[in-house]
């Protein structure tokens, strides 16, 4: 006998079917529950499968693949040579990178030259850090002319490292993945438009100089489309993360010629958002147009002794050259004239290639998908499946996981740090994976207790519709305040609301309503799986609570299919509904149990050792005009080796305003016998009650930085050269209202001419450099195995400060 027709087939009001109360019907009722979510799991796993296997890095090419190709085992050789040991900008170890980046680029015959010059940061960045900012920088620029140029299309990297390590990845992943580049274009035809290799320098210190190139060089002058190549980790997938605005044409450039694209409108949105900052930002300051990629798993690495070539995935080095090979020969034959639209695109990566549609379309679909769920609402109520009432509480009561799951997440991250404090100056752990499935199993748990607690009283049909009414109103949030982000939330919902209305427009006995709810929801795996997997080395543990977010809504696009993980509701009495009651809740307590457990597993695994040290952070400053020296930390709860060095908080700004403002830790220090900088005054004149010094600041010892701030209560700075450059007058807060900082100082000093309003007698200026290492002073313990040091620009400083009155 065949299976009733339901009026959901026939367009007449519903009549609930005895002893099932409405309210417990859901959006499909197949006959065999367990084979239908067993069929629509395992579609599901296989396609969010698809999905992460889409996001791996390509096999490496080994060193003798075809010539115009890119072959990571080439470009590898060179990172050894770059990141053989740490190459701030200005020292000798930057000299010997740097002159074999121009014996590779002249090699192959391309026109090379080194611009030296001395340029401000890009944006006055470092302002928190003493002052105005500016650099030494010696960039490394060589170019191959094109054919029937329509423009340039420009390669960027920087060559510096940090002080604290080699700087395998950050940044002699995309430095020698320029030089395989520029080998591999060399060996066919010329292209039409100029190419041009840029190795930045100082970019560690100041982005300096980039924003030297950019501004001043002569090749920058028309401007053109840069594609910045960076790493802030050690492996992972290589993403397009930031682009210039209007970029819908760039996008379709590189969905289409970047072999293996990575990249979504929503982490642009992000990092727009953001203070950071790398080389591209001095580019987009000119008004270039471009795109910035980086991979950036393996964060626990970033500028520390462990960023060397042995820690390197050479899967993202190749995957990294792929798309700039690509990349570079596409834009090398488009007409560059024609890049700029006046819109943004939405974009983000599906398996096998990039979705693209412009960015006009955000609100519109936004408003499509919240239609779309009203309607399926509508359907829902008329259907006799969900009462107005019941309608209301599911979209009530869906945003308890909402808000639940990013909370415990982050609780779950701050007991973790509580019991291994050390992570709190990492970016992320060193074996992540443990913790980052941790999460996504107490999201899991929430999410399946929520709905096992509420599911018989609500139904399963009033919850499907509630989530996917929050995740409409997200995208219309979404699609006017981040519209690159909308997507997220509108076709997940636009999807779960037409799987829902094909559902409820079928037999429900049969297998239609599962594949509708199932297709619908293998949309939202598809966008928000890779989205989470991405948000994780992103954002770090420290935000996992973000990944939590939105794995749950993931889950809320899928309650359909999580219906069918329950027994058939309503009807049941007694034992029975006990029962089934119990049978609810145990995918919920296997999640939970899970996350205890991973997260046990995560301590055990990812603890402090030799290869794996716990991150610490020491300086030194000394005044050479007091001779008193101390211990300086910038722990907030100091590990017990730091612990030795330095006791309470003090604030060392009027002593050491190169150092920024804040308070640190401090401890006493052994006088070292160090020499403070050497000012001297090469002119003074009086003219209008304005007093002008020209001064020279040398550092009396090997410096990477040197600073000068003027005590603005002895007088007021008008205005400011350095090395003939003028910088900008903009008062700080405290005792030295104004100050600058120098990186990569020459041997030979800084110049300096200061016009002031004196305010009395003489002028206090105060005077300091730094340098790097701590080994050689007076009471340093070196530190044991376990112990390392944090990724920090002011880790190991050696500072000498002194007042000059004048």
């Amino acid at each position: 006998m065949g299976a009733p027709t339901t009026p959901a087939t026939t367009g007449t009001p519903a009549r609930p079917t005895p002893g099932v109360p409405p309210a417990d019907r859901a959006l499909t009722r197949p006959r065999r529950r367990l084979v239908a979510a067993a069929a629509a799991l395992v579609a599901l796993a296989a396609v969010g499968a698809g999905s992460l296997l889409d996001l791996r890095t390509p096999t490496p090419k080994p060193a003798d693949a075809p010539a115009g190709e890119f072959s990571a085992a080439r470009a590898y050789e060179d990172v050894q040579v770059i990141a053989a040991r740490s190459h701030v900008a200005g020292s000798p170890a930057n000299d010997q990178v740097r002159a074999h980046l121009e014996q590779q680029l002249r090699g192959l015959g391309l026109e090379t030259e080194v611009q030296d010059t001395v340029a401000p940061e890009a944006g006055q960045l470092s302002g928190a850090a003493g002052g105005a900012t500016l650099a030494r920088v010696r960039n490394v620029v060589a170019r191959m002319p094109g054919t029937d140029s329509t423009g340039r299309v420009f390669l960027v990297a920087h060559y510096d490292s940090v002080q604290t390590g080699p700087g395998g990845n950050d940044d002699a992943a995309g430095t020698s993945a320029i030089l395989e580049v520029a080998r591999a274009l060399s060996t066919g035809p010329r292209p039409r438009n100029d190419i041009v290799f840029v190795l930045t320098d100082a970019e560690e210190a100041c982005l300096c100089g980039a924003a030297a190139f950019a501004a001043s060089h002569p090749l920058a002058a028309d401007g053109g489309v840069v594609l910045n190549l960076e790493a802030r980790g050690s492996t992972g997938p290589v993403i397009m993360f930031e682009t210039s605005r209007n970029n819908a044409k760039l996008v379709d450039v590189f969905g289409r010629s970047a072999p293996h694209p990575v990249g979504t409108s929503f982490a642009v949105e992000i990092y727009r958002a953001l203070p950071n900052d790398t080389d591209f930002t001095a580019f987009l300051d000119q008004k270039f147009v471009g795109l910035n990629s980086a991979y950036i798993d393996g964060g626990a690495i970033y500028h520390t002794p462990l960023d060397t070539p042995a820690a390197m995935d050479r899967g993202s080095l190749q995957q990294h050259g792929d798309n700039a090979l690509g990349l570079a020969r596409e834009f090398g034959r488009t007409d560059l004239t024609e890049l700029r639209s006046g819109h943004d695109a939405t974009y983000f990566p599906v398996p096998g290639g990039l979705v693209r549609y412009p960015g006009w379309l955000t609100l519109p679909l936004a408003l499509l998908a919240v239609a779309a769920v009203a309607a399926l609402g509508w359907l829902t109520r008329r259907s006799g499946r969900a009462s107005t009432g019941r309608l209301a509480a599911g979209f009530g009561l869906a945003l308890v996981p909402i808000v639940a799951a990013p909370v415990a997440a982050q609780l779950l991250w701050l007991a973790i740090t509580t019991i291994r404090p050390g992570y709190a100056e990492l970016l992320d752990p060193y074996r992540p994976i443990w913790y980052r499935l941790a999460v996504l199993a107490l999201a899991t748990a929430i999410l399946f207790t929520w709905y096992a607690l509420t599911r018989r009283r609500i139904g399963p049909a009033a919850l499907a519709v509630g989530g996917l009414a929050w995740l409409a109103l997200f995208g219309v949030l979404l699609a006017v305040a981040v519209p690159g982000g909308a997507y997220l939330t509108t076709l997940p919902a636009l999807a779960g609301a037409l799987g829902g209305l094909v559902a409820l427009r079928t037999r429900q006995t049969g297998p239609w309503p599962v594949v509708a709810v199932t297709a619908a929801a293998a949309v939202g795996v598809v966008i928000l799986l890779p989205t989470v997997v991405l948000l994780f080395p992103a954002l770090g543990m420290a935000m996992g609570g973000v990944a939590a977010l939105v794995a749950v809504l993931l889950g809320l696009t899928a309650l359909p299919v999580v219906d069918l993980l329950h027994p058939q509701a309503g009807g049941q009495r007694g034992l029975r509904a006990l029962r089934a009651r119990r049978l609810g809740m145990l995918p919920a307590t296997a999640a939970a149990v899970a996350a205890v457990v991973l997260a046990g597993v995560g301590l055990g695994v990812d603890r402090f050792d030799a290869a794996h040290p716990a991150p610490t952070h020491l300086m030194y400053a000394l005044d050479a005009g007091t001779g008193q020296a101390r211990w300086l930390s910038h722990e907030s709860d100091p590990q017990s080796w730091t612990d030795g060095y330095v006791d309470g908080l003090t604030d060392v700004s009027d002593d050491f305003p190169g150092l920024g403002g804040g308070e640190l830790r401090a401890g006493p220090a052994q006088s070292a016998n160090l020499p403070a900088p050497k000012l001297e005054v090469l002119a003074d004149n009086s003219s209008g009650g304005e007093r002008t010094l020209r001064l020279r600041l040398t550092p009396q010892r090997t410096a990477r930085l040197a600073t000068l701030h003027v005590d603005t209560s002895t007088a007021t700075v008008l205005r400011a050269e350095v090395a003939g450059r003028s910088v900008p007058v903009e008062p700080r807060a405290g005792k030295w209202g104004f100050g600058l900082v120098f990186h990569a100082p020459p041997t030979e000093g800084i110049e300096v001419a200061l016009t002031l309003r004196p305010t009395g007698g003489q002028v206090a200026l105060r005077a300091m450099d730094a340098s790097d290492g701590l080994e050689a002073l007076p009471g340093f313990r070196p530190r044991p195995a376990a112990v390392g040091v944090v990724g920090s620009h002011s880790s190991e400083m050696l500072a000498v400060a002194r007042t000059y009155p004048i």
